[in-house]
């Protein structure tokens, strides 16, 4: 059985790319790639494939997701390196009760 490939948009990049890379699952990959620095499990996490990742970021090269990568991974280091560093996130706010 044979597969054919997904039709390519006008600039080149799958359709498939075009279709799930929704602004959510780019949010959930920067959140995870700030906490885990791995962009395999970063990609995993929103429901993507580490190569499908590498290729959005060369699509948004320069834009404030391909920033966004930058400073999580750079932030995600820091942490790893000082110990006692104190979170890069707020603390979550917990409801009175």
């Amino acid at each position: 059985m044979e597969q054919t490939p997904s039709p390519a948009a006008p600039d080149g990049a799958p359709a498939t790319d075009r279709a799930h890379w929704t602004p959510a699952r780019q949010r959930l990959f920067l959140s995870v790639l700030l906490d885990s620095g791995n962009v395999s499990s970063a990609a995993r996490a929103a429901g993507m494939s580490r190569s499908s990742a590498h290729r959005l970021r060369r699509k948004l090269a320069g834009t404030p997701f391909d920033q966004a990568w930058d400073r999580a991974l750079a932030v995600h280091a820091h942490l790893m390196a000082d110990p006692f560093a104190q979170s890069a996130r707020p603390a979550p706010q917990r409801k009175p009760g």
